[in-house]
């Protein structure tokens, strides 16, 4: 594996930064995740642009533009021979000294890495998978707004490790009110009487790039959608639920808390936005060659 550091690439043993790098030290620093389907980077304007938005939410001045970006994501998708893949793409306040201040980091610093990713075991995409909510809740968004996508996971890493520790391989987050957000890295959708729901962004879910994809394949295929506060118990009754993401794609969930969803399979809905989600997705993006 070769990765993108600040305008060279290196081996994955010695990809490295500095230990005074605000991004290691602080969590300083934004993020994205983009899929390679068939060389086609999926939605790559869109994760461009929620990384421009980002940048300028932290007051992170970047120094390259969408389209030099563009080349580095590409560039080092070719340089590891991919065709499929997912790809981290980081920006960090980049290096200065042990205080906060910003102003000592002149320079912000650009990381790329490419690889081959199975964010869950195939078969779940087939048979469904069990959840659990998690006692961690989602950071509020009156102290920082949760579109930006910055280095600190630390509370969603928490509720991972809870859901692991009782074996399951993902969970919800509630926010501070008890209105469910997302997942640790996904976004939530149920189906009840025909109606495709999903948690609005101001009660902390992320405005997911798959999301958006999942909201504008339910319009094509007339299946009404709303955006509102849900509950857990709005969860436990529904008749399917499903999560988006881009390293998880369209995932369906079959349990929660121990209630089965609907008839405790993956229902007819998820499967059609599935489906077309795969259509999508090695068409819709630009090519790496």
């Amino acid at each position: 594996m070769e990765v993108y550091i600040d305008g060279k690439f290196y081996p994955k043993a010695n990809a490295k930064i500095s230990v005074f790098d605000h991004g290691f030290l602080y969590g300083d620093g934004i993020f994205e995740g983009i899929r390679l389907y068939k060389s086609c980077l999926f939605r790559l304007d869109e994760h461009l642009e929620r990384l421009e938005m980002s940048t300028k939410a932290i007051c992170l001045e970047m120094r390259w533009s969408p389209k030099e970006i563009a080349e580095i994501v590409s560039e080092t998708c070719r340089c590891n021979n991919l065709t499929d893949g997912y790809i981290r793409l980081v920006v960090s306040r980049g290096v200065g000294d042990l205080g906060l201040s910003p102003k000592n980091c002149p320079t912000p610093s650009i990381v790329c890495i490419a690889a081959a990713i199975k964010y869950y075991p195939e078969e779940l995409y087939t048979t469904g998978m069990r959840i659990i909510t998690a006692p961690t809740r989602r950071n509020s968004p009156a102290a920082l707004p949760l579109m930006i996508k910055s280095l600190n996971y630390l509370s969603n890493i928490m509720a991972k490790m809870e859901a692991e520790q009782h074996d399951f391989k993902e969970c919800l987050m509630l926010n501070e009110q008890g209105y469910v957000s997302e997942s640790t890295g996904d976004n939530v959708f149920l189906i009840h009487k025909g109606r495709l729901i999903t948690p609005a962004s101001h009660v902390g879910a992320l405005v997911g790039i798959t999301r958006q994809v999942a909201l504008e394949i339910a319009a094509a295929l007339k299946i009404p959608t709303v955006e509102t506060n849900i509950t857990l118990y709005d969860v436990w009754n529904a008749d399917e639920c499903f999560l988006t993401g881009t390293a998880a794609e369209v995932i369906p969930v079959i349990e929660v808390d121990a209630r089965k969803i609907g008839t405790g399979k993956p229902g007819p809905i998820t499967a059609s936005i599935l489906a077309e989600f795969h259509k999508k997705a090695s068409r819709e993006g630009q090519m790496i060659r």
